[in-house]
């Protein structure tokens, strides 16, 4: 008896999504970034232990960029003289550098995969060996 399957569509969308949100938060800076900072831990908590391993590692590379960029500039931000926006326009233009550019490039390659579907027992566990 075969319990449930992961779609290999949502499982590409899942996998997208931490892009997708990087993409708007960065694009979109104010107030986006301060609310995709708190849901894109969510995402994460969410799709890390997907029953398609690329999706957790797709997650995970947007996730180190993310939280690695927007942390580097919160430490750097403190030191910024007050009226700087001048140095907040710069971190914010070179944060979208490297965000927007990894970002395209993993949904490139998301997009080029081959998901197929995965049959889960009844736990959600990936059956082995079985094929949808």
């Amino acid at each position: 008896m075969i319990g449930r399957v992961a779609r290999g569509s949502s499982a590409k969308q899942a996998a997208a999504l931490m892009n997708y949100g990087n993409l708007v938060a960065i694009l979109i800076p104010f107030p986006l970034l301060i609310f995709w900072f708190g849901a894109s831990m969510l995402v994460y908590a969410l799709n890390r232990h997907h029953p398609d391993p690329r999706v957790g590692h797709y997650t995970q590379q947007a996730a180190y960029r993310f939280y690695g960029v927007t942390g580097f500039f919160v430490a750097v931000a403190t030191f910024i003289p007050g009226g700087g926006w001048i140095w907040h326009l710069a971190a914010w233009i070179v944060a979208a550098l490297i965000l927007i550019p990894w970002s395209i490039l993993d949904l490139r390659r998301i997009y080029r995969e081959g998901w197929a579907d995965i049959l889960l027992d009844d736990e959600g566990h990936p059956l082995l060996g079985a094929v949808a």
